[in-house]
């Protein structure tokens, strides 16, 4: 039975690790309000970006818009943006099973699949598999290791290449869209071919003065979009 000293020294521990985890649980609620914050300002850019890109892209004759170029759909490319660690709920399982459904579809219609995963968990479920092409990169997880737009940037440039050149006919994004901390809404959006604007937003569209041209506007915007 334990004695009077070794019952205070517990109790000195226990409430030494309350002050320490504390602390930790301070500095990670800041961190996540800083990260949510940032979501949460750049989406009306990213959303009136889309916009602009339809637009454009809508007005585009046939031999300007190699991004909005509507082809017969033999190969597809799905991009897998999910996290590097698990212990995320359904996270990344969400993301897992869009895919699987997805690339049942193309396959029931003869049309061949390639996954390229973003994310340390995308590349642990896919690198294996016949749907990871080795002309695909590798170093997908290390996107978060100081996330930023010149370490997205050239993901970005080799999908538009891998569409312009002809190697897939149509890409599409698989990835949870933040709507709060607790609730992550999974997205299925193509990014390639270029899709313009639908119903009002349509109606609504403006005709525009483009300088210096209009394929070359859609170029600079696809890569920041």
């Amino acid at each position: 039975m334990a004695n009077l000293k070794e019952v205070r020294n517990r109790i000195v521990s226990v409430n030494s690790t309350k002050q320490i985890t504390a602390a930790m649980k301070m500095v990670s609620a800041a961190k996540l309000r800083r990260a949510q914050d940032a979501i949460v300002r750049m989406r009306p850019y990213a959303e009136k970006l889309q916009q602009i890109l339809s637009n454009v892209s809508a007005s585009l004759d046939g031999n300007e818009g190699q991004y909005s170029a509507q082809r017969e759909v033999k190969n597809v490319l799905i991009v897998a943006i999910v996290s590097n660690r698990g212990l995320a709920g359904a996270f990344n399982s969400q993301v897992f099973r869009s895919i699987r459904r997805l690339v049942a579809d193309h396959e029931a219609n003869g049309r061949t699949v390639h996954v390229l995963p973003l994310g340390k968990k995308a590349m642990d479920n896919y690198r294996r598999t016949k749907y990871f092409s080795e002309a695909l990169p590798t170093d997908g997880a290390s996107l978060y290791d100081g996330l930023s737009f010149d370490k997205v940037a050239p993901k970005a440039e080799l999908i538009m290449q891998l569409f312009a050149n002809g190697t897939y006919d149509q890409v599409t994004l698989v990835y949870n869209k933040f709507k709060n901390a607790a609730v992550q809404i999974l997205a299925e959006e193509q990014y390639l071919p270029v899709l313009p604007m639908t119903g009002d937003a349509k109606a609504a569209k403006a005709d525009h003065i483009m300088e210096p041209d209009r394929a070359t506007i859609v170029l600079e915007i696809v890569r920041r979009a």
